[in-house]
């Protein structure tokens, strides 16, 4: 049969989060030395900047528009085409351990298997479910919903109160800590041992520990972080401290700075930051981005550059543990995130309805098994989510079946796509976004819908801009760039599933 997959998921990552990228603060020397030794490609994009439907392109090498799960509240259907079902028939193990998200996660009532299975009070279940013969599920914080919650309120209750609360009277929670009182910041006195990232390693661990040494197997290793709400072990902060921090590159230094480059952009971008349209799909209900001062934005940083350490040295043992079984030479590494995290860029914090590279330019790392031979190098041929699939096929020695839309990752340039496509469908019905990667540049057109007529746009060189503070959607000399950008998009978005799936949860 195929080569043994570990798939390894973060969320909310920045593609220059790892020191392999460019990133120069968290150390991150375990997955830059897979980049080293594999394929790191350099422009890789989703086709969604939430959760929800970038995982469920993940799972189906699905463009967002086939598989239907435009936002968070759209749960992916049960007979939806999997990855998982396909490499389970074919006689793989599979697993999924930590966060999944193909169905909403604000579900009180259980209306959603991946939000039962673990769930305190019920007779625990580990699956099947979407072709995973084994799941063991986690979230940010320990809600008694899954896995990881019941877990750990059975053992160690004590560590329950920690954690910053998700939810408080109905809504996403707020509240400000830390110590300079940012939103979704907690101090949290949980020890590290206990933590759902080296819980998730614990338990890919323990399952791998459960297979024969000649079984083939998948398992998707999932973190939670570092997506907000930004509260890792308080016995771990120190390893980076905010004080010594400058403000992120893509930040523009001051209010005043900040809306003159959010001014050029459709307008939604300044209205957010001025607290004139509330981001619901993307932060907590009330933010608004202009009262951020210098040192939250220094805070969070220092939080999501500890997160990703802790990441990494999980990700490290379990490399370790898959060397010790006799595995290393027949495994491949596939390691990658959801979506980005805006983290500062033009003032703003978390994520939403604006297609940048702080959002859609994902880290994207393949380390081919060592026995299948040397490859390492870079790419920058244009790759997507809905890429992996197919790869994951190739991997097993599997045909990539009709239903997959994506291709198998090129190992060189010059086999990649010409184009990339991304795209934002809201919930709450304000904003159609259709995206565009190609030759360099990204177009943004935007359909009718919340305040919009269908004229508006944005237009980035980044070759020249590559922090995209100058929008040339209405530059003369970028018309002719653009007409093309736009036609090419429209040419190959694929048909729009029908009918619509309906939205049926917040998130």
């Amino acid at each position: 049969m195929g080569r043994k997959i570990l798939f390894i998921t973060t969320d909310q990552q920045r593609y220059d989060a790892l020191g392999c990228n460019g990133g120069e603060i968290a150390r991150t020397p375990v997955v830059d030395a897979l980049a080293a030794t594999g394929i790191n490609y350099r422009r890789a994009h989703n086709q969604n900047v939430v959760c929800m439907p970038a995982r469920s392109t993940m799972l189906t090498g699905q463009y967002v528009r086939t598989h239907g799960v435009f936002a968070n509240g759209v749960p992916l259907p049960l007979d939806a085409p999997s990855v998982a079902d396909l490499l389970a028939d074919a006689g793989y193990r599979t697993a999924l351990i930590g966060k999944a998200h193909f169905e909403p996660g604000f579900d009180p009532d259980g209306r959603w298997p991946e939000n039962v299975l673990g769930r305190r009070g019920r007779e625990l279940s580990y699956g099947p479910h979407r072709g995973f013969g084994h799941m063991e599920l986690a979230m940010h914080g320990p809600l008694p919903f899954w896995h990881y919650g019941t877990w750990l309120d059975t053992h160690h209750p004590e560590d329950m109160a920690g954690f910053y609360a998700l939810f408080k009277d109905g809504q996403l929670n707020s509240d400000g800590g830390g110590d300079t009182g940012l939103e979704q910041v907690a101090v949290n006195p949980v020890p590290r041992e206990h933590y759902h990232t080296d819980w998730v390693a614990d338990r890919t661990i323990a399952w791998l520990d459960t297979l024969d040494p000649a079984d083939d197997w998948f398992v998707w290793m999932s973190f939670p972080d570092p997506h907000h709400p930004w509260d890792p072990p308080a016995s771990e902060v120190s390893r980076v401290k905010w004080q010594d921090l400058d403000l992120p590159a893509g930040h523009p230094g001051s209010v005043d700075a900040c809306r003159n480059v959010l001014g050029s952009k459709p307008r939604h971008w300044l209205h957010w930051f001025d607290g004139r349209y509330d981001n619901r799909e993307g932060g907590p209900t009330g933010f608004v981005p202009a009262t951020m001062t210098h040192d939250q934005v220094r805070e969070v940083n220092a939080l999501i550059h500890v997160e990703n350490e802790l990441i990494d040295e999980a990700c490290g043992r379990v490399l370790r543990r898959i060397d010790e079984r006799g595995w290393g030479d027949d495994t491949d590494v596939v390691f990658t995130t959801d979506h980005g995290e805006l983290q500062g860029d033009f003032g703003l914090l978390f994520k939403g309805p604006y297609h940048c590279d702080a959002l859609m330019r994902v880290p994207f790392i393949w380390r081919p098994a060592p026995s299948s031979g040397p490859v390492p190098d870079e790419v920058t041929d244009l790759v997507g989510h809905v890429d992996l699939a197919p790869t994951f096929c190739s991997i097993a020695g599997l045909p990539a079946p009709d239903w997959m839309q994506g291709e198998v990752l090129p190992m060189t340039d010059g086999a990649g796509h010409e184009r990339m496509i991304t795209e934002w469908d809201s919930q709450l019905g304000d904003f159609h976004l259709r995206s565009i990667a190609r030759d360099g540049w990204v177009c943004t057109a935007y359909e009718p819908g919340g305040g919009y007529d269908g004229t508006e746009g944005e237009l980035y060189d980044l070759v020249d801009d590559p922090h995209q503070f100058h929008n040339r959607w209405d530059d003369p000399g970028c018309e002719s760039i653009r007409s093309d950008l736009v036609a090419d998009l429209y040419d190959h978005l694929p048909p729009a599933r029908e009918p619509r799936l309906e939205v049926e949860a917040p998130v």
